[in-house]
């Protein structure tokens, strides 16, 4: 069962995500949008959806120093276990009562507001419960797991070493087999939600516009000139026509 789970549905899931998202850009893209609702409400998006994704890219970010870096490098830096350990608490736990503030806003949002519930599709109600799951879950294993002081797992021993290795295509089965239960949850919870990610509103996060970020001001210039500078006064829109004056 170690081998299915930690060695084989990683790759099912990647390949699905792949696979999916490509033909969704394909053969739905004119569906390839978050299907915006702020026609119908703003004032619990205004508030919903900054905590959501401000803390969801916080949680991202975690993530990936938590899971790519190895143990030994930030070690290297001068980052012992108990500074590590008590940044990943104090930051992840701020970053992931955001982020679930932020998508409890959204979903009570969605399911009370009746143009905006009626534009959910099935596949998105799934998906807003996986992702709810594997936030809530994240949440316990920061703070049960990775929060319990001595007796709190190193996650950097076991599930870290396991997500590095999946890119080897040497899946190191035996670490996460290691790692405590509430990281499998997470980890499945987390795995599903890939899976479907290609066919709901999450597909957006692809094409964020992130060059937006980037690109130079824009500047308005007035098209009103100061009296003084000697332009020519704007002609009629109309001249009069056989009168004495044009005679």
């Amino acid at each position: 069962m170690d081998i299915v789970l930690w060695g084989v549905l990683p790759y099912l899931a990647f390949a699905v995500l792949v696979t999916g998202t490509i033909w969704r850009y394909r053969y739905d893209r004119f569906g390839w949008t978050t299907r915006s609702s702020q026609l119908y409400e703003s004032r619990l998006l205004r508030i919903g959806s900054p905590l959501f994704h401000f803390g969801i890219l916080v949680v991202i970010v975690g993530h990936i120093g938590g899971l790519v870096i190895p143990k030994s490098w930030t070690e290297a830096v001068g980052v012992n276990e108990d500074l590590y350990h008590f940044n990943a608490l104090f930051f992840g736990t701020i970053a992931g009562i955001a982020t679930l503030a932020g998508i409890v806003i959204l979903v009570f949002r969605r399911r009370t507001t009746g143009p905006v519930f009626m534009a959910t599709t099935n596949n998105d109600k799934l998906m807003y419960v996986l992702l709810v799951g594997a936030i809530v879950l994240g949440l316990w294993t920061t703070l049960v797991a990775v929060g319990a002081g001595h007796d709190a797992h190193d996650y950097r021993e076991t599930v870290s070493p396991w997500f590095r290795s999946l890119f080897l295509l040497q899946p190191d089965v035996d670490a996460m087999a290691a790692a405590p239960f509430q990281f499998h949850i997470h980890v499945l919870v987390a795995l599903l939600l890939f899976t479907l990610w290609p066919f709901t509103r999450l597909v957006h996060a692809f094409t964020a516009p992130l060059h937006y970020l980037f690109r130079p001001y824009i500047v308005y210039r007035s098209r009103d000139l100061p009296a003084g500078t000697g332009a020519r006064a704007p002609r009629r829109g109309w001249s009069p026509v056989g009168t004495h004056r044009d005679q």
